[in-house]
């Protein structure tokens, strides 16, 4: 009897069982970029310091700053410097950055503009893009023409509880 006792245990426990979820999934992506133009345009710096120095814009004493402003970008005019007093320590620095001038149309895919930092692509082409992924994942992809991509993917996810 010692010997069944652990069988007939074994019998009334429970059946093992799980749930099983299995999930396929397949997808392509394909993509043709579009004409595009990125600008940043430069503006206007001008720094004039001075220290025991007299300035001058040739016509008014003490001027420091004089000049013109044409489509958006300064033009400094002359400044002259001279020294305050003889034989004493003097400085002077100017520094100037140019901007770049406002267009007076936009600008066009793939041409240069006057501006400081600009970034232009081309539209892409299509050409023979193309992507297929069939009932057992087995996937083709095509090359398109410049400025296209093609992503495919499959995946099998099997979730056991």
């Amino acid at each position: 009897m010692r010997k069944i006792l652990p069988f007939v245990m074994l019998l009334m426990a429970a059946p093992a069982h799980a749930d099983i979820t299995h999930r396929l999934s397949s997808s392509v992506q394909l993509q043709v970029n579009s004409a595009a133009t990125q600008a940043t345009r430069l503006g206007n710096s001008y720094a004039i310091s001075g220290n025991n120095v007299n300035t001058t814009d040739g016509t008014t004493t003490g001027t420091v700053a004089a000049g013109t402003i044409t489509s958006g970008v300064y033009a400094p005019g002359s400044i002259d410097a001279t020294q305050a007093t003889a034989g004493e320590a003097f400085s002077f620095s100017t520094s100037f950055t140019q901007a770049d001038a406002i267009p007076t149309s936009a600008a066009t895919t793939g041409e240069i503009q006057n501006f400081g930092i600009m970034t232009s692509n081309a539209a892409g082409t299509a050409g023979d893009l193309a992507g297929t992924i069939d009932s057992s994942g087995t996937m083709a992809l095509t090359a398109g023409g410049a400025g296209t991509s093609a992503i495919g993917q499959f995946s099998s996810e099997i979730i056991i509880k």
